[in-house]
């Protein structure tokens, strides 16, 4: 059974992060899980000047005080920090996080995605590299800020389902971990939509596309029984990205569980289908 212990929720001391440790402790409060904190500092994020005329262990012990107090006085009355561990780390933060994820065994990393710098630098933001680089599930929303969690009691599950075998990986972790905190889950599958420079055979077209709908259904009721999973089925035709979206709205859905290949390194784990929608969604996006 897949259950979530430990909880890494990384901070930059930003407004987004703020909003977000209501996601957090409404995630600790479902899943019973212990939370610790993470903020990585960059050493020659100060003035470049200063290298020049003061030794570099003295910069370094000055940057790590104000780090460490900043640190431990942030959220201290939503994470006291008798209960909820603090650790500072230096270096490249989504390297840095990603690897305390991987040694530290947690569960599941939250973060938000400061939507604006996640649109404009997709590849280059810290949000997107930890995605890339994380061996966990992550979660992650760029609404933190205007949209609270929702209600206990309303808990609505949406997992993008794909055919492939690691389809069933990903259902298994949604079906298990939804079942764990009371949620309804429905699979989302949605058949790309043909283009209009194809050519214009019709009648072959309207048969293709009538098949589709059934042997995506018959591969779904086999990795659903192969995952232990009972989740109602929607199967859609279009854009991707923007069925997955709309499905999410429409369902008024908690979260939205996406799969992340098990390869690592640059585009390995998420494609740009992956990172748009982690970027769009309505709701926060659990990633596996």
């Amino acid at each position: 059974m897949t259950t979530v212990q430990n909880i890494l929720f990384p901070l930059d001391f930003s407004p987004s992060c703020v909003a977000m440790a209501a996601y957090v402790k409404r995630g600790a409060a479902i899943f019973v899980a212990r939370v610790t904190l993470v903020h990585v500092f960059d050493l020659y994020s100060r003035d470049a000047m200063q290298f020049y005329v003061r030794p570099l262990s003295e910069v370094a012990e000055e940057q790590q005080k104000i780090a460490r107090d900043k640190l431990d006085s942030f959220l201290e009355s939503e994470f006291p920090r008798a209960e909820c561990p603090r650790v500072l780390l230096s270096g490249d933060a989504a390297t840095q996080i990603a690897q305390l994820a991987r040694k530290g065994g947690f569960d599941l990393i939250v973060m938000p995605t400061h939507a604006g710098v996640f649109r404009r630098t997709l590849l280059g933001s810290t949000p997107a590299k930890v995605l890339n680089h994380a061996d966990c599930p992550v979660l992650t929303t760029q609404h933190a800020e205007t949209i609270s969690p929702s209600q206990p009691e309303h808990r609505e599950w949406v997992c993008a389902i794909g055919l492939d075998s690691d389809s069933q990986r990903v259902l298994r972790y949604a079906t298990q971990v939804a079942e764990g905190v009371h949620a309804n889950l429905t699979l989302v599958y949605v058949i790309p939509a043909s283009g209009p420079d194809l050519p214009a055979e019709l009648d072959l077209e309207q048969r293709l596309q009538s098949s589709k709908p059934e042997a995506a259904s018959r591969r779904i009721e086999e990795l659903q029984r192969a995952a232990g999973s009972h989740a109602l089925v929607s199967i859609a035709s279009g854009p991707i990205k923007d069925m997955l979206t709309e499905a999410a709205s429409r369902l008024r859905t908690d979260v939205l569980v996406i799969g992340r290949s098990s390869q690592s390194g640059a585009l390995g784990r998420l494609r740009d289908l992956s990172y748009a929608v982690a970027r769009d969604a309505p709701c926060p996006v659990l990633s596996v």
